[in-house]
């Protein structure tokens, strides 16, 4: 099995970004990136934007391999076909090391004490990769920065990183993973050439996954990935979390009782509360949140034609539930009352909804 570890962007018993070579869907943003490169007229910021687990890091890990493979990169560029780079090459060997010297990562770091990582990624990160883009290349080439992701950096790293796109040395390529960039500073985003990402289909969300476990060099199970597709929103990351046969039964069952409403079958719903209360139904807990969260979003964007008076009931139910999620986790509440409340919610909101 390929040997893993404990990393703030990696899933853990998924092949970090690094570590994906196979890139499933999005040959859209591939051959537009392919363009701008052999045009010798490349745009050195680029914002990847789009929903969380869906192969954006992976992107900028292949296309940092190809850029910083040796030879000139416009001119491989003009006759390639995709960014794919053979695992044999040294740059790419070197990246999945961790040790190429032109590659610079921007991401949260371990704390102090050692115990888990920092909640955002520090400015004064951003500073020593900004000192290093004061020098020359190590190998004479190009340098590549990733941030992964943008969401990570607080003001005062986010305006750090705007001086090195200010005022970016030639042969400079950054790549920023964003979730979410409304969020971000508007004066990074004008900076940035835009790369939207889309979440993928059910088919290329089962045919990620199973690379990815496949790349793994354990034994799965295809028809659970098969399923955890289903569930997952088009996401790969999602995906490899539901395939877990814990996990992917939990998920299935939250979906079935949202699926019910506004039916509420409530031995299946305590059951469900007793299931993500205690400690150790801390992970359970946020995949349930999560399962609930997708559902509503899916609901609201089926319905975005529809009355305001439909959608209300089914947003505040959205909002309630953000405040209250967060709530359990800060003052360590007990679970149990919320989903109890939380279904309820839920079942009085579709009736509303349905009767709008």
């Amino acid at each position: 099995m390929l040997p893993t570890s404990d990393e703030p962007d990696r899933l853990p018993s998924a092949p970090h970004p690094r570590e994906t070579l196979a890139l499933i869907g999005h040959a859209s943003q591939e051959r537009a990136f392919l363009a701008a490169l052999a045009s010798g007229r490349m745009h050195h910021g680029w914002l990847l934007a789009g929903p969380e687990g869906i192969g954006k890091a992976s992107f900028a890990y292949r296309a940092a391999r190809f850029v910083l493979a040796a030879g000139d990169p416009t001119t491989r560029a003009a006759s390639a076909t995709s960014l794919a780079m053979p695992e044999t090459d040294p740059a790419t060997r070197r990246i999945m090391a961790q040790s190429h010297p032109d590659l610079h990562l921007l991401r949260r770091i371990p704390k102090p004490d050692g115990k888990g990582y920092t909640s955002n990624i520090p400015v004064d990160a951003v500073r020593r990769v900004l000192d290093r883009f004061g020098s020359s290349a190590a190998e004479g080439g190009w340098r590549v920065c990733i941030v992964d992701s943008a969401e990570d950096m607080d003001r005062s790293a986010a305006n750090a990183l705007l001086k090195l796109l200010e005022e970016p040395p030639p042969r400079a390529l950054f790549l920023i993973v964003a979730h979410a960039p409304g969020r971000m500073l508007p004066t990074i985003r004008s900076r940035c050439r835009l790369m939207g990402f889309a979440a993928l289909d059910e088919g290329q969300v089962a045919e990620a996954g199973a690379a990815a476990l496949r790349r793994m060099g354990g034994p799965f199970d295809e028809a659970a990935i098969a399923r955890a597709a289903r569930l997952a929103d088009g996401s790969v990351r999602r995906a490899l979390t539901y395939v877990d046969p814990e996990t992917l039964a939990l998920v299935e069952a939250v979906r079935a009782r949202l699926d019910a409403l506004p039916r509420l079958d409530l031995p299946a719903l305590m059951a469900l509360a007793e299931d993500v209360a205690g400690k150790s139904g801390e992970s359970d807990f946020a995949i349930m949140v999560e399962t609930v969260q997708s559902w509503l979003s899916d609901h609201l964007h089926a319905h975005a034609a529809a009355q305001p008076a439909r959608l209300a009931p089914l947003a505040e139910v959205w909002d309630k539930l953000g405040h209250a999620a967060r709530d359990v986790e800060t003052y360590n509440l007990d679970r149990r009352p919320l989903v109890m409340t939380l279904f309820h919610d839920l079942s009085d909101a579709v009736a509303r909804s349905r009767a709008a």
